[in-house]
């Protein structure tokens, strides 16, 4: 029998394992920045163009590589960062694998250009499909260049299951942020398709944390400081009162890197228990400094995955300290009724010297000095008699102020098909079960409602409606109210700022970081709004459809599951059959917008067969 195994050429390998490495081209812009740390790179620009698909550009100001380096750094696991086995339990770098750039390479168009400080010349390198092109002698600045174009060009159908430019481009600022984040001496630049996106000086961590998600972001901060044999915490947390229904702003650092974790998010969550509502998240930013022998980060290729070699002691040390800062600035309460909160001393404060206060004295002040002329001030004060409150209405004809008859008046109604309900009798028989069903008889037995989501159908075709075929009712609200976004977020409103207009919201003002509003639409209370434009942002940035029609479509989703009453909200009669008869308005009464069965039918025979 022949023999069936063979070794596979190395482009078909640098393939294969470029479908670990990069899946996106956020994929590519993380391997890159992090390169660049390594590097030890006091400024790195980062320039997109087609959310990447068509440039990824990495300079930076690092040390450089020499000719046989720039080579080699291009071969599967080259790297200059360990050199054995033990060395993956000491690592202080953010690579070690050394499979990005080939991987990179395998499926893009690589220029790379670097020159060390102490050589005149660099080297220049281009690599198209891991085939070499051209290695030749350049001028360029300390450093290293990296140009990355036309991803996935020679594996077509990976390059079709990318998305839309809005949600990559979502995913490679997102990686920007996590590197940014990670080491605020590094100034950070980053253009998108030529314009800049982000400009982040060197500074201080909570300094960094406001430059990336705004100036508002300050006064929700509150310190986290810990240090015990174990693990050093250092960071900050969110107040309370700003948690937010959608996730975001959730970031671990172990040791200056970036990683996902499910355990110690709880331990977060649990130390805020009680003081968030359910289905909230708080934002927190912390960094966790651990002995590198007691974590393994050689997990998966994209590395943000870590064990922990005591994961019980760290969740116990990282809820307590969150809970301790809480407390400390008086965040969360405290049941000691002998405790004066007043003595308390923030961290701030821990070590700054103590001075006696200083007590100034008014020797001048005469408590009876003043008595006379206030008496002469007040005796001074002559009533003038008010005319009579007849004169008021002097002028009025009765006639004028006789209620108009409401025979004129015209209420907007839908026309409900009552082609599953028995009688009128039977329509108005609804019954709400555990807050959550609404209970309707019809001819053949029964209907079960769910009301959340029949309430999302009706308020979706409305919306859509507006959208599409005629302009919203707006109710203007008697004071202006002013919302803080980031920049990006700002970007999103801007781009349905129109569509919104539509549904009923008045904007007079949408500045870097706020947007002031004047209208919302019918029915929408003001408490709400920011809660609706906060999911429709998550929305639109986790699923932004190409054509003009699905956005619309989108957003009247997006409104319809913020402002649908919820599971648990007690309806009145009226109500209920409000509901009953708008969802059989609709043209499609079966499924919400989410596709989602809304109604079933008991039939009596069903009934029956249960009492056999």
């Amino acid at each position: 029998m022949a023999d069936i195994i063979q070794l596979l050429p190395d482009h078909v390998a640098n393939q294969i394992a470029a479908g670990e490495v990069v899946q996106r081209p956020a994929s590519v812009v993380k391997e890159l920045l992090e390169n660049a740390i390594d590097a030890e790179a006091t400024t790195i620009k980062l320039i997109i163009k087609d959310a990447g698909k068509t440039l990824i550009q990495v300079i930076d100001n690092g040390k450089g590589m020499s000719t046989t380096d720039a080579r080699l750094s291009f071969e599967r696991h080259a790297t200059s960062k360990i050199k054995t086995a033990d060395d993956l339990f000491h690592l202080n770098t953010k690579g070690f694998r050394g499979e990005a750039l080939a991987s990179i390479a395998a499926i893009a168009h690589v220029e790379l250009k670097t020159r060390q400080e102490q050589v005149e010349i660099g080297t220049s390198i281009c690599i198209e499909g891991s085939h070499m092109v051209s290695q030749e002698v350049v001028v360029t600045p300390i450093g290293t260049s990296v140009s990355v174009k036309n991803l996935f060009f020679n594996i077509p159908a990976r390059r079709n299951f990318l998305k839309s430019d809005t949600v990559e481009l979502r995913h490679v600022i997102d990686e920007f942020h996590r590197v940014a984040l990670a080491h605020p001496k590094v100034h950070f630049l980053l253009y998108n398709n030529g314009s800049e996106t982000f400009n982040l000086p060197v500074s201080n961590y909570r300094q960094r944390i406001v430059n990336i998600f705004g100036s508002k972001t300050n006064e929700k901060l509150v310190p986290v400081e810990e240090e015990t044999e174990v693990i050093k915490i250092s960071g900050f947390v969110g107040k309370p009162e700003f948690a937010k229904k959608t996730r975001g702003e959730q970031y671990f650092f172990v040791n200056n890197r970036f990683i996902r974790s499910a355990y110690l998010n709880h331990a977060i969550l649990s130390a805020f228990e009680g003081l968030i509502k359910t289905g909230t998240h708080p934002s927190y930013f912390l960094n966790l400094t651990v002995d590198p022998q007691t974590i393994d980060i050689n997990i998966h290729p994209t590395k943000t995955e870590i064990k922990f070699d005591d994961e019980h002691t760290l969740y116990a040390i990282l809820r307590s300290a969150v809970k301790h800062s809480l407390g400390q600035f008086n965040i969360s309460p405290v049941l000691d009724f002998e405790r004066d909160s007043n003595l308390d001393t923030p961290y701030n404060y821990s070590k700054s010297t103590v001075r006696a206060p200083k007590i100034e004295i008014d020797r001048n002040y005469n408590p009876f000095q003043d008595s006379e002329s206030f008496k002469r001030q007040t005796s001074s004060f002559n009533k003038r008699p008010s005319d009579s409150w007849d004169s008021l209405y002097v002028g009025l004809d009765s006639k004028n102020i006789t209620p108009q008859g409401n025979s004129d008046m015209k209420f907007e109604g839908e026309a409900s098909d009552g082609s599953l309900f028995e009688s009128n009798e039977q329509v108005n028989m609804t019954y709400q079960l555990h807050n959550k069903y609404i209970i309707s008889a019809i001819k053949s037995g029964m209907l079960v409602i769910d009301q959340y989501r029949a309430h999302q159908r009706v308020l979706y075709e409305d919306f859509l409606q507006n959208m599409t075929v005629k302009e919203a009712v707006s109710q203007q609200l008697l004071f202006a109210l002013e919302l803080h976004f980031s920049s990006q977020e700002i970007e999103i409103i801007k781009q349905l700022k129109e569509d919104l207009e539509h549904t009923g919201f008045v904007f007079s003002k949408i500045a870097n970081e706020s947007v002031e509003i004047t209208g919302v639409p019918l029915n929408v209370p003001e408490s709400e709004v920011s809660i609706i434009l906060e999911q429709l942002i998550n929305d639109v940035q986790h699923e932004v459809p190409n054509s003009n029609f699905s956005a619309i479509d989108l957003l009247a989703k997006s409104m319809a599951k913020s402002l649908a009453i919820k599971t648990g909200q007690i309806l009145k009669k009226d109500e209920q059959e409000y509901i009953v008869n708008r969802l059989f308005a609709c043209k499609e009464p079966n499924i919400s917008p989410a596709n989602r069965l809304i109604f079933i039918t008991v039939g009596v025979d069903e009934l029956d067969k249960k009492f056999i």
